[in-house]
């Protein structure tokens, strides 16, 4: 072991003191459209009001509860799930708690949708369940619940953000499931139904179809980015994050947070904090004084691997949403610096980029330092923001590359984050290279609780 951790830390070392790669990998640039309504990866399930667009999320703070949430497309149907740890010996059943529908714009009214939340379940064990019962097509689904908090825990996070429905989104989300993960970090930006007409909320029902393939068998911990706002007066729509609340819940609650779009979950060795880059985060407001809150009680000694996901990027180099962030990283970053966070993910870009350790935590108005430092006690800050959309690639990096900046490359893709013990992660990120999937960047990350070194 301690010859692997030498190894490691040479490694990291020559990475730290080379400077940064802008890779010169180019892909086509251009948008394209989303795939059609009548896409294969869009299909209904066969059979009347099937269930569909099933998908679950992590049920409370510590993962011995999963959220599963559907809906039925003609009327409100069986609100039952029969879970169990056979698929032919469904032994437990809980109900949806209540079933909703929204309209949106001038003629847009919602299925049936359905939440349902399992709890009291062990730890690092696969539960099949299955939905519809009383029709003709019951379908059925499992997952594997993580492993309890601790710091030698293993697990391993996809890291998607703005994903979008197009074919290069379909190229991202079949290469991570070839890769494999226990759960995946969403970075936010969903479905991008408000890049369409009346915010064409169809749009909303064919993505939840597009991913079900992962989302029905593992959680998927969401962040809300700014295409869930879905702000629209000019059609009557003034109710911010209406289709997204509607239909994705977070187990905001069980980490005393006031609101859906920040939160807290544990998962094995993690820690992983949600942030909201459009809810106010001042000073004095909900989000502020939760955050304080929640920092205090990580524990480090449990979950060693304090993870933040925030949308809009603290440390951009890319003229696109160039400093969109400023204003939270102001507020937040000293807090995030003195809690000796590991990693901060954002999306919002779409391209990709990996920063060495960093703060500017020294900074005020004032003072004019306003350049970032090296700071063994700063995050690894990763733009994961390349998932596939319809707007195309962030091509225009700014020049010269930043020495704070250690990869970043204008492509589409996904990042994996496996956590192998309270020591050390093994971070790839896996562009979509015409097709094929090719680990492009990857990096060994040590924990700044436990072996807070001066490197990656």
């Amino acid at each position: 072991m301690e010859l692997l951790v030498l190894i490691v830390l040479a490694a990291c070392t020559t990475a730290v003191a080379s400077a940064g790669v802008t890779s010169p990998y180019r892909r086509s640039l251009m948008g394209v459209p989303p795939m059609p309504f009548d896409a294969d990866v869009f299909r209904p399930p066969p059979g009347y009001n099937a269930p569909e667009q099933v998908h679950i999320t992590q049920g409370d703070l510590t993962g011995r509860a999963m959220t599963i949430s559907w809906v039925t497309p003609h009327h409100p149907g069986s609100n039952m799930v029969r879970y169990g740890l056979s698929p032919t010996n469904l032994t437990h059943a809980t109900e949806s708690t209540a079933v909703r529908r929204y309209t949106f714009g001038p003629s847009y009214q919602s299925p049936y949708i359905h939440h349902a939340t399992i709890s009291g379940l062990d730890y690092n064990t696969t539960y099949h369940y299955a939905l519809g019962f009383g029709y003709t097509n019951v379908r059925s689904f499992s997952f594997r619940t993580p492993p309890a908090p601790g710091p030698d825990a293993r697990i391993k996070f996809g890291l998607i953000g703005d994903l979008g429905q197009t074919a290069h989104s379909n190229d991202t989300l079949a290469h991570y499931e070839a890769n494999g993960g226990d759960a995946v970090l969403f970075i936010g930006d969903l479905c991008y139904a408000d890049d369409h007409p009346n915010h064409d909320n169809r749009r909303w029902d064919s993505w939840a179809r597009f991913v079900e393939r992962s989302v029905a068998f593992q959680p998927w911990i969401w962040t809300a980015g700014n295409h869930e706002i879905d702000f629209a007066p000019q059609i009557g729509e003034t109710t911010p994050f209406k289709p997204f609340r509607n239909r994705y819940p977070t187990p905001f609650r069980s980490s005393k947070s006031t609101q859906p779009f920040w939160y807290s979950v544990k998962m094995g060795p993690a820690h992983v904090i949600v942030l909201s880059s459009y809810s106010a985060y001042g000073k004095y407001t909900p989000q502020w004084a939760w955050l304080q809150a929640e920092l205090a009680r990580v524990d480090r000694s449990i979950t060693p691997w304090l993870i933040i996901c925030v949308h809009s990027p603290w440390y951009n180099t890319n003229e696109y949403h160039y400093m969109e962030g400023e204003t939270m990283r102001v507020q937040f970053e000293r807090w995030v610096v003195d809690a000796k966070a590991d990693l901060v993910l954002a999306g919002h870009v779409h391209s990709y980029e990996r920063s060495h350790r960093v703060s500017n935590v020294a900074y005020d108005i004032a003072n004019g330092n306003a350049t970032p430092a090296f700071n063994a006690s700063a995050p690894v800050y990763v733009t994961i923001g390349d998932g596939g959309n319809m707007e195309g690639i962030a091509k225009s990096f700014r020049t010269p590359q930043p020495d704070y900046s250690a990869f970043r490359e204008a492509s589409f893709g996904h990042a994996t984050l496996e956590i192998m013990n309270r020591t050390h992660a093994y971070f790839e990120w896996h562009r979509n290279q015409d097709g094929v999937k090719v680990v492009a960047d990857k990096a060994w990350f040590t924990n700044r609780y436990w072996l807070p070194t001066d490197t990656n």
